[in-house]
């Protein structure tokens, strides 16, 4: 049996329902969904399982390609996306009729030639099951009538589509899950237009997300696996975070949560800075939302082959009296644009990652614990009576005292377990319980 979901693609013009009928097959708003046109512009994907059967989803695009330049950019992912898949799943509006933008699509699709399914979207009711024929000259079949919003006849074209390809046993245990627990999370978040998709695709080997001059130009978070040398790891380019104030439109505000959840749900986060623009008020605020979820932070900044001299010195000035929080997390200079410095980066994952997941045996903490109190007294009687790391993710160690620690000497006892541990710059919790709490 193939190891490989079958991939199955949906294409259209702009406004037909696309990332609908997406969130409807996943099951939950993954997809952002706008009555407007262009939200979607990078492709997105997720495993549908139906009736003990799995594929792989892929939400597109407006296929643009007479537009401007980044209609363009989103047409040619769109092409990407479509080339290789299995099933192709055409998406028109009956409430609009067959139009030259549909013409153009389906002419585009039999050039290539893949298998075409004509998908009908927005017939509501049994009245207007008949309009899914004026589709019908577009010369793929029979259309099959859907309502993506409603759900009606979604489980028809379901079933039309489980028996299209060869879709995976659920119980086949020789397919890896995608995105499987265990696999480390990085998310890459900062401003607009400060080179996070740009460091994306240069990450995952391939033009995954839309870069463009502009900007805002990725509304949703975008995920890849990516094998590397030291194992898989799933990378999630983000929107660029704004402002609350500055979020206007509600596609921006959605794009705006989802790259806030990738940050709560990430191993580790880069944030990407635009060196020639230094650090902004933003910049800082992201970073201590970063901090705040405790998760490890790497600061790329990118951009950097782009400074003279004095400006690489006024920058890293700029970096210790603006992020002075960040403590010792990593700072990588490079050009995501060039691919200058990008080498340095997986190293420092991969110990950012090892330390986030670090588990300390009891026996030690304990020792360790003891160690520093003979060392250091904490002074009126106060002691650590018992000490355990009670979870990772990040490492969190819970002291059970007799009475109140200060604050200075709680920072003196993380600082002597994260120097004995090495846990390098992993941000570390500390949990006090009085005796008898």
């Amino acid at each position: 049996m193939s190891t490989r979901l079958p991939s199955v693609v949906i294409v259209g013009r702009p406004n037909v329902g696309k990332s609908t009928l997406f969130n409807r097959f996943v099951g939950s708003q993954v997809a952002i969904v706008e009555d407007q046109p262009g939200v979607t512009r990078d492709r997105f994907e997720r495993e549908v399982e139906w009736t003990g059967k799995r594929f792989m989803l892929s939400d597109t695009g407006g296929w643009m390609p007479g537009g401007t330049e980044l209609d363009a950019k989103v047409s040619q992912q769109v092409e990407e996306a479509s080339a290789s898949a299995d099933l192709i799943l055409f998406l028109v509006d009956t409430t609009i009729g067959v139009t030259d933008d549909d013409a153009l699509i389906a002419a585009w699709l039999r050039r290539l030639g893949r298998p075409v399914v004509v998908v009908a979207n927005k017939v509501d009711s049994d009245k207007r099951d008949a309009d899914r024929w004026d589709f019908l000259h577009l010369g793929f079949g029979d259309p099959v009538a859907v309502s993506a919003l409603h759900g009606r006849k979604s489980g028809d074209l379901l079933d039309d589509i489980i028996s299209a390809v060869e879709a995976v046993d659920v119980d086949d245990v020789e397919v890896a899950e995608r995105f499987e627990d265990g696999v480390p999370r990085v998310a890459l978040v900062g401003r607009p237009n400060v080179g996070k998709s740009t460091l994306f695709n240069r990450l995952v080997g391939e033009d995954r997300s839309i870069t463009h001059d502009m900007p805002g130009t990725t509304r949703d978070a975008i995920d890849t696996r990516v094998e590397t040398a030291d194992g898989p790891i799933v990378f999630v380019d983000t929107a660029g975070m704004r402002k609350k104030s500055k979020v206007d439109e509600s596609a921006e505000y959605y794009s705006f949560v989802r790259a806030l959840r990738a940050v709560d749900e990430s191993d580790v986060a880069l944030l990407v800075i635009d060196s020639t623009e230094g650090v902004t008020s933003q910049d800082q605020r992201l970073a201590e939302r970063i901090d705040a979820a405790g998760c490890p932070l790497i600061v790329v900044l990118n951009k950097w082959d782009l400074l003279n001299d004095d400006a690489k010195v006024k920058m890293d000035l700029d970096i210790a009296r603006k992020l002075y929080f960040i403590g010792d997390s990593p700072i990588l200079r490079m050009s995501a644009l060039t691919g200058k410095g990008v080498h340095r980066l997986q190293p420092l994952l991969v110990d950012s990652i090892n330390d986030y997941h670090k588990r300390v045996p009891t026996r030690d903490v304990n020792r360790v614990i003891a160690e520093a109190q003979q060392k250091q007294p904490a002074g009126s009687g106060a002691r650590v009576l018992y000490a355990l790391q009670g979870a990772n993710d990040p490492p969190t160690f819970t002291l059970f005292v007799n009475r109140e620690l200060p604050q200075p000497y709680l920072r003196y006892l993380e600082r002597c377990i994260r120097e004995h541990f090495e846990f390098g710059s992993t941000p570390i919790k500390m949990r006090v319980r009085k005796r008898g709490d």
